[in-house]
C-alpha cells in the first residue's frame, strides 16, 4: 500500500514523503491516527500544495527551535534521589521526569523528543540530547545528586542547631 505521510513518522519518513507500508500498517496505525493518507490521484494532486505549506511551517518550527535552544543552554535540572553507598539510585530519572522539571520551569517540551536512551541510574552529570525539530536539537545539562549530598549541602550552608548551643 503507498502512503502519502501527513507527520514526521520516525523510521518510516518525513511528512510530504509517499512511501509503501504494508497493508496492515496503514490501515491499522496511519490512516486512523490521521499521520498518512492513501496516495490517490487525487491526494497526489493535493500533496503538492500541502508539500508547499510544509516547506513554509517547517521554516517557523525551525526558527522557534533554534530560539528555544539559546533559551535551553543555561538550564540545569538537579535531581535529588535515595542512592546507595556506590552511587547507584533506588529509583531512577526518566524522561517523564525531565519533562515535568522543564514544565515547572516554564519550558512546554514533550517527553517523547528526549533523547534519553535508558533512565538515569547513577548519581552524576549528564548531557541529555532534546530533538526539537529534525534539523534542530538541543544539549540539556542534569545533575542526579543522592539525598546525602543535598543534606551536605545545606549544612553546610546553615550552622547546626546543636552547635550554635555549644557556644
Amino acid at each position: 500500500m503507498e502512503v502519502i505521510l501527513k507527520e514526521d513518522v520516525a523510521n518510516l519518513g518525513h511528512r510530504g514523503d509517499v512511501v509503501k507500508v504494508a497493508d496492515g500498517y496503514g490501515r491499522n496505525f496511519l490512516l486512523p491516527r490521521k499521520l498518512a493518507l492513501q496516495a490517490t490521484l487525487a491526494n497526489k494532486a493535493v500533496i503538492e500544495q500541502m508539500k508547499a505549506a510544509a516547506a513554509r511551517r517547517s521554516a517557523t518550527e525551525k526558527a522557534q527551535a533554534e530560539e528555544l535552544v539559546t533559551k535551553l543552554e543555561p538550564v540545569v535540572l538537579v535531581f535529588t534521589r535515595k542512592s546507595g553507598e556506590n552511587g547507584q539510585l533506588f529509583g531512577s530519572v526518566t524522561s517523564a521526569d525531565l519533562a515535568g522539571e522543564l514544565g515547572t520551569k516554564g519550558f512546554d517540551i514533550d517527553r517523547r523528543k528526549i533523547q534519553l536512551n535508558e533512565p538515569l541510574k547513577a548519581l552524576g552529570n549528564y548531557d541529555v540530547a532534546i530533538k526539537l525539530h529534525r534539523e534542530v536539537s538541543a544539549k540539556l545539562k542534569v545533575r542526579v545528586i543522592g539525598e546525602t549530598m543535598a543534606e551536605e549541602e545545606a549544612g553546610a550552608a546553615e550552622p547546626k542547631a546543636e552547635e550554635a548551643v555549644a557556644e
